[in-house]
């Protein structure tokens, strides 16, 4: 994927060079989804940065007038014409309208550049902040998964199971959203 530049951010593949920025943001996740990517040392973030480099469907978000990376958005291609997609970002920028800026130049360019029908994405349902970015994205709540997947154990060891939504967009509801 090429670079996606907006008013204030890159978005762009990895490097290795991102891991200090990584980590900052992995070492200690936000929600639970995002658990088994927990890291604890900068050696293991820059073992995570070198494999999020070889990964296209993982982008760097980073501020424009630093280069700072602050988060990353996540892709998964279903099939030609549909794509999951993530987000995850620093707690350290939160409130300041980066996550939605660049979900909506990500999504611009996957209907528009790279044809795709279909978005969709899952938020577990304590998650009230994506949640919302999904909704100010134009997305729709299509239902919630009751005890759907496991990331994390109980205190007795068992799974705890989440209730997971799945929101979505087509093309066609996209591309008239402003109309």
């Amino acid at each position: 994927m090429s670079e996606i530049i907006t008013d204030r951010l890159i978005i762009r593949r990895f490097a290795e060079t991102d891991a200090a920025e990584l980590f900052d943001y992995i070492s200690n996740p936000r929600v639970n989804c995002f658990m088994d990517d927990k890291v604890t040392t900068l050696e293991e973030a820059k073992v995570k940065a070198r494999k999020r480099a070889g990964d296209k469907m993982c982008l760097a978000v980073c501020l424009k007038d630093t280069g700072a990376l602050i988060g990353e958005l996540l892709l998964h291609q279903d099939d030609r014409d549909t794509y999951s997609v993530a987000w995850n970002f620093n707690e350290k920028v939160e409130g300041k309208g980066y996550a939605s800026e660049s979900a909506r130049a990500l999504f611009d360019h996957l209907f528009i550049q790279l044809d795709a029908r279909r978005l969709y994405a899952y938020v577990e349902d304590n998650n009230f902040k994506s949640q919302k970015l999904c909704e100010k994205l134009g997305m729709r709540k299509e239902g919630c998964f009751v005890e759907f997947i496991s990331f994390v154990n109980n205190p007795d060891g068992t799974p705890r199971y989440e209730n997971t939504f799945q929101y979505a967009i087509l093309k066609k509801e996209w591309l008239h959203k402003d109309t």
